[in-house]
């Protein structure tokens, strides 16, 4: 008999997904919290829970402006990202205990940008063993955790 894994949380982006208009950074940071998994807020930009994240607690921070250019970032906007990683990095470490983490920036569709018009970097906590046969097998991540669950905890614990 197979088994069923069960992400209810995936249908309702995905149903909207097709619905959105305009730009998921943009949309999340002029939303509420809440609803666009905004964890942190500063001046110049925000960290977010990515949608489709690679691991639990897997970070974006983006600016506020729509800029699809990496050297289009202004020094006050490319340190506050770089604060803001770091800052998240310290709340993940407090909420969830990873080993290690992957920080980067996906510039350009070949390098495996999602979203090329607006630059974003992510922060990925990684654990040992975290790669497991979903993600080889099935094309699946399972996360332990509801989205909304995760944004709460990180909020809390993120140094003020």
């Amino acid at each position: 008999m197979a088994k069923q894994l069960w992400a209810p949380w995936r249908l309702e982006y995905i149903q909207q997904a097709d619905e959105l208009e305009g730009c998921v950074f943009c949309l999340a940071a002029a939303g509420d919290e809440e609803h666009g998994l905004v964890v942190r807020r500063g001046t110049h930009g925000f960290a977010l829970l990515n949608k489709f994240p690679y691991a639990s607690g897997h970070l974006m921070v983006a600016p506020y402006r729509h800029l699809g250019e990496f050297g289009a970032l202004s020094d006050e906007e490319a340190l506050e990202l770089h604060r803001l990683a770091e800052s998240g990095m310290a709340a993940l470490a407090e909420t969830f205990g990873p080993q290690g983490y992957n920080v980067g920036w996906n510039l350009g569709r070949i390098a495996g940008a999602g979203i090329v018009d607006h630059v974003h970097v992510h922060v990925v906590p990684r654990w040992a063993g975290d790669t497991n046969f979903m993600p080889v097998l099935a094309d699946v991540k399972v996360l332990p955790e509801h989205l909304s669950e995760t944004r709460a905890k990180l909020a809390a614990a993120w140094p003020r």
